[in-house]
């Protein structure tokens, strides 16, 4: 009878194949205690179930499917259908991706919560189609940076001197080299490898990485700062997207809707909660003032803006524009 049952359904349906969920193996790189990563598991939900169940979301989290600087070829190729990344992995490819990274520049939440479909957003994501993927969701993940460190703390521009510290890309880390620092561009989940055996001597990263990636094993000190905004953002392979039918499509861009408010909500209280997490592990956590940012913006500012403007040219100019018209 489930044999009859089975052969019945497929005259009435057409082929088993032909209503098969579109696979959607979607790879990133944080940990499974992120706030980031259950804000993907709940998008990931949803587009499944605003689909209807045509599409089969599949997370691949800590890079247990690609690794995070392969993550942009395989979308782009088809390798895989969906992967998301920091927008400063984008380094050299896509330059312009870098500008959330303008020091103490782009840090008002107002502006970052309705990033979402805002002229800047759109401008980037035809730069993104441009290179091979199609963006789907932005997931505002930090405003507030943790520069980790090993014996003193990393509050004065002079304390950087010579210091080898986890970079992004030579676009953005230009400030860290202005004030002496000797950055070295790398991915979240090696850092921690890196700082346990001296490859470098202190981190940058999220405040809330840095206690959900358990720095406080292996450093002592952390100055937290609102120095820029990081997006993880998701992006498929055009060819799988346009394949997909209407109703599909809509539930990608409904998802992603409500997972950009939700990625807000929950950064700002990890956010909130970490200074003191780390606290409880051990670590010397200073807050930073208004004098030592100011500090800071004098020299890292005017290293980024030619950094930046060097690597985007008018485009860049034009995208600046935007960004301050968000929320205006």
């Amino acid at each position: 009878m489930k044999k009859l049952a089975v052969l019945a359904a497929t005259l009435v349906l057409g082929t088993g194949v032909a209503n098969a969920a579109e696979e959607m193996r979607c790879s990133h790189q944080l940990p499974p205690q992120h706030h980031i990563a259950k804000v993907i598991d709940q998008w990931a939900a949803e587009v499944e179930s605003l689909s209807g169940g045509e599409i089969d979301v599949q997370v691949f989290g800590a890079s247990s499917l690609v690794e995070a600087k392969e993550n942009i070829a395989s979308v782009a190729k088809g390798n895989i259908e969906c992967a998301f990344s920091i927008n400063p992995q984008w380094g050299k490819t896509l330059p312009l991706m870098n500008v959330t990274l303008k020091p103490f520049a782009v840090t008002d939440l107002k502006t970052l919560a309705a990033w979402p479909g805002s002229e800047a957003a759109d401008f980037l994501e035809e730069k993104l189609l441009g290179k091979g993927v199609r963006n789907v969701v932005w997931l505002f993940t930090t405003r507030m940076s943790a520069m980790t460190s090993k014996g003193h703390g990393l509050i004065n521009p002079d304390d950087f001197k010579g210091v080898k510290i986890r970079g992004l890309n030579p676009v953005a880390d230009a400030g860290l080299v202005a004030m002496g620092a000797a950055p070295s561009a790398m991915s979240g989940s090696k850092v921690y490898q890196a700082l346990s055996t001296g490859v470098i001597d202190a981190g940058m990263t999220d405040v809330s990485a840095a206690y959900s990636r358990k720095y406080y094993e292996v450093q002592d000190h952390v100055t937290v700062t609102p120095l820029f905004s990081v997006f993880f953002h998701g992006y498929v392979n055009p060819a799988w997207y346009d394949k997909l039918d209407d109703k599909a499509k809509k539930a990608l861009a409904e998802a992603g809707a409500k997972a950009a408010e939700w990625a807000v909500a929950a950064s700002e209280e990890a956010a909130a909660d970490a200074p003191a997490q780390l606290a409880e592990h051990g670590m010397k956590v200073h807050m930073q003032t208004e004098a030592e940012m100011a500090a800071w913006k004098a020299v890292m500012v005017p290293a980024f803006d030619k950094s930046f403007g060097d690597a985007t040219g008018e485009d860049g100019v034009k995208l600046l524009e935007l960004v301050a018209k968000i929320g205006n």
